[in-house]
């Protein structure tokens, strides 16, 4: 029997554990025409919305089997309240339709649009439930309609919602399978041996930067000429794109920077000198200088770890190597 790699995702790389998993509930949706409620989980870029609509496509029409059932991607962040939703899309789109529904970034929903998802998507023997809305009464049978949601604040799901999901979580790529989405995006180009898993190392673990990537390198090829990308080309597309050792961005250096000359830093210190809020520092910058061991935070502050500190004299140095 073949794997439910070949069988379902033979485009995706990576994910095993959980492409497993929706082969697993696709079987049973063969047999019994319905799937239960997914909740996809990962960070930003990891590939939830691309792995949701790849479940999409196998979950086919009742009486054609060769052709998916519509599907409808919502951002829950356009959602304003429970009113639009009905009337423009569940009313319209969903209700006694044959359809499968991604509220994507489904920690942004409203909270009355999540009570009416806890009525709409309740469990039960029959698989069919009903929920009204003013004088209008909405069917929802889950042999016709599926529902995926995908999220990356778990925390921030009502608890409710997720009890009513089965949690698919997605896991960090390895660098062999970074260097393998770059080498697909890239089609026939010839890598230099070894080079793709020096390429891995910067883009930060998730498979959206892997995909960035092969485009500025199909760019950079393009106005090169040829199909061969070597040591060279890659310095080169590194030195253009101002790529730094690990993936790190600008203000992470910085960053690192401020802390090597201040022992323990405060968080407020940290934005007044970057001019960045302090929330936006937590969440787009110190999580992964903390993932990479670059930066510890401890109640006295944040420090640069010897591991940070031996980054920026590998880069000094790298510098000074690339200036002769």
């Amino acid at each position: 029997m073949k794997s439910t790699k070949d069988l379902l995702f033979n485009d995706l790389i990576g994910q095993d554990v959980a492409k497993r998993k929706l082969g697993f509930y696709h079987r049973g949706y063969l047999a019994t025409r319905i799937v239960p409620h997914l909740m996809f989980v990962a960070p930003k870029g990891c590939g939830k919305t691309t792995l949701a609509k790849a479940m999409g496509k196998h979950l086919t029409q009742a009486d054609d089997t060769s052709k998916p059932k519509k599907f409808y991607e919502i951002n829950c962040a356009s959602i304003k309240n429970l009113n639009q939703l009905c009337n423009q899309f569940i009313i319209p789109h969903v209700n006694q339709q044959e359809c499968t529904v991604l509220f994507d970034e489904c920690s942004e929903l409203p909270k009355d649009v999540t009570m009416a998802l806890l009525t709409i998507l309740n469990p039960n023997t029959e698989n069919r439930t009903q929920f009204s809305y003013e004088d209008y009464t909405m069917d929802f049978d889950f042999r016709r309609q599926s529902f995926m949601f995908a999220t990356t604040e778990a925390q921030s799901i009502f608890h409710a919602l997720m009890d009513r999901c089965e949690r698919v979580d997605l896991e960090e790529y390895t660098y062999d399978e970074l260097g393998a989405i770059v080498a697909l995006g890239t089609g026939d180009v010839k890598f230099e041996d070894g080079l793709l898993s020096k390429i891995a190392t910067v883009l930060r673990g998730t498979a959206r930067s892997g995909q960035k990537m092969a485009t500025n390198i199909m760019s950079y090829l393009g106005a090169k000429g040829g199909e061969r990308f070597d040591a060279a080309d890659w310095t080169a597309l590194q030195h253009h794109l101002g790529i730094l050792p690990l993936g790190l961005s600008r203000i992470e250096l910085q960053v690192l920077n401020i802390l090597t000359d201040k022992k323990e830093c405060s968080l407020t210190n940290l934005a007044a000198k970057t001019g960045l809020t302090p929330e936006c520092l937590r969440r787009d910058f110190e999580m992964y200088l903390q993932k990479m061991n670059l930066m510890d935070i401890t109640t006295a502050g944040r420090s640069i770890t010897p591991d940070g500190q031996q980054y920026l004299i590998n880069l000094k140095e790298r510098r000074k190597a690339a200036a002769k």
